[in-house]
C-alpha cells in the first residue's frame, strides 16, 4: 500500500483509503465535492474527503490509523497532507433519492467507490436546489464537462424533487456554454 505524504492529491488518498476500508471490509462510498474534484479532473479543488458508510466510528478509526490518519472531532486528519477525512450520516442519498448505483475506480494506487458522474451532478445539484449554492451549480457543470451524463435520469430526479425551474437554470446554463 503506497503511503500518503505532502504531495498526494485528493485522489491519491481517496484510493489508499478506499482500499484501506475495502481489505478490511468496510464498504464506504465517496461522495460530495471530492468526487467533484476527482471528476473535474482538479478543475474544483475539494479538501475533505466524505464517505458514507454504515460502519461504527470506532471501527473506522482504528482501520484508518493504519494509514496515518487520527480522530479530531468529526474528522480524520493526517500529518502529512491538509485533506481530510469525514463521514456523514448513511445512507447514499440525492435529495429524497437513494442511490444504489457506483462508480469504481482501480489502479496501481489502490481502489475507490464512488457516485457516478450523473449521481454526482445530481448530488450538486440538490446543493443548488434546497440551499441555492451556486457554487453547487458550478461544480455540476464541471463535472457534466468532463463525462457523459444521463439527463433524463437528472430530469426525471429533478421533477420528483419538484424542482424543475431549477432544473431549467441548469439547462439554460449549460446552453450558453456550447
Amino acid at each position: 500500500m503506497m503511503n500518503i505524504n505532502k504531495k498526494s492529491s485528493l485522489k491519491d488518498i481517496a484510493l489508499i483509503v478506499g482500499k484501506l476500508l475495502k481489505d478490511s471490509k468496510i464498504d464506504a462510498v465517496l461522495v460530495g465535492g471530492a468526487v467533484v474534484s476527482i471528476y473535474s479532473e482538479n478543475k474544483y479543488q475539494s479538501y475533505d474527503l466524505d464517505f458514507i458508510s454504515i460502519t461504527d466510528l470506532k471501527t473506522l478509526e482504528t482501520t484508518l490509523v493504519k494509514v496515518g490518519f487520527y480522530k479530531e472531532g468529526n474528522y480524520f486528519k493526517h500529518n502529512s497532507t491538509e485533506f481530510f477525512i469525514e463521514f456523514p450520516t448513511p445512507p447514499v442519498s440525492v435529495g429524497n433519492h437513494p442511490v444504489h448505483e457506483f462508480s469504481v475506480i482501480e489502479s496501481e494506487k489502490g481502489f475507490l467507490k464512488l457516485l457516478t458522474p450523473t449521481y454526482c451532478v445530481m448530488d450538486r445539484l440538490a446543493g443548488f436546489y434546497f440551499w441555492n449554492d451556486w457554487q453547487s451549480l458550478d461544480q455540476a457543470i464541471l463535472v457534466v464537462k468532463h463525462h457523459k451524463i444521463d439527463f433524463s435520469k437528472i430530469k426525471k430526479w429533478s421533477k420528483e424533487e419538484n424542482e424543475l425551474d431549477k432544473y431549467n437554470i441548469f439547462i439554460n446554463k449549460l446552453k450558453e456554454l456550447e
